[in-house]
């Protein structure tokens, strides 16, 4: 069965990468919670998407440059909370029951993976008892290098767009390249449908998660095909669709 993914909790039915997204995320009945993670020159782990603040906190410029000061006083929009610290995001998620982790580590405004952050974030899975249900994931093959190093058991996922793909020489290149690094490989469904016949002989479909899906159609077309892993900004749709199949 195709496992359901909450894309930054459920960023269409609550503000994104925030605790009360995760809280209310826990409550669908997803198969995963995907977030993100950046880190400030402070030493700050922060769970937010962007590596500028402008689109989803109500301040400017890039995230590296928070002090805690700056983070405790800088509200999420759409919100009365601040951006959430990994710690607090793995306080309300890590829970022996509840579902698996997608964690991504992202790279700072100029592309730059930030120093040390795969071992620090692995720390913290670690610490909260989440390392056995996450997965660690990036864009990045030498984020994903350094995670495998730093926490060879705790799985990775790695994503890949027709943008990227195309910079990492095809996706048919890319995906042998990676085929030794992860476990899952996450590829952006319009990729996924250009090129389904190389990566259906390529991948089985139990490694291949497609994102991120929205819409009735392109959910329904992906649960019939029985891809592994199906990431949603309304996670809720695409549980009611499954179920709906699966009936």
């Amino acid at each position: 069965m195709t496992k359901v993914i909450g894309h930054r909790g459920a960023r269409n039915l609550w503000p994104e990468n925030s605790l009360t997204g995760f809280r209310n995320a826990l409550q669908l009945g997803v198969d995963a919670i995907e977030f993100d993670v950046h880190q400030t020159d402070s030493g700050e782990l922060l769970v937010i998407h962007d590596a500028m603040l402008d689109r989803t906190a109500e301040a400017a410029g890039p995230v590296r440059r928070l002090t805690p000061a700056m983070r405790a006083a800088t509200r999420l929009r759409d919100t009365d909370e601040t951006i959430p610290t990994l710690a607090e995001v793995l306080d309300v998620l890590a829970l022996s029951d509840g579902p698996h982790l997608h964690v991504e580590i992202k790279v700072d405004e100029s592309g730059t993976p930030y120093p040390d952050i795969a071992r620090r974030v692995a720390e913290e899975l670690r610490r909260f008892g989440a390392d056995k249900r996450a997965h660690l994931t990036s864009f990045d093959t030498s984020v994903l290098t350094d995670c495998r190093r730093h926490a060879p058991h705790v799985a990775r996922l790695v994503s890949v767009n027709e943008d990227w793909a195309r910079r990492q020489g095809g996706l048919g290149a890319f995906l042998a390249a990676v085929d030794d690094l992860v476990d899952i490989v996450a590829i952006h469904h319009e990729l996924m449908a250009a090129e389904w016949e190389l990566i259906r002989s390529t991948m089985p479909l139990e490694r291949l998660c497609v994102w991120t899906l929205n819409e009735d159609g392109e959910i329904r077309r992906w649960l019939d095909r029985g891809i592994g892993h199906l990431t949603s900004d309304s996670p809720d749709l695409a549980l009611r669709l499954r179920d709906t199949i699966a009936a």
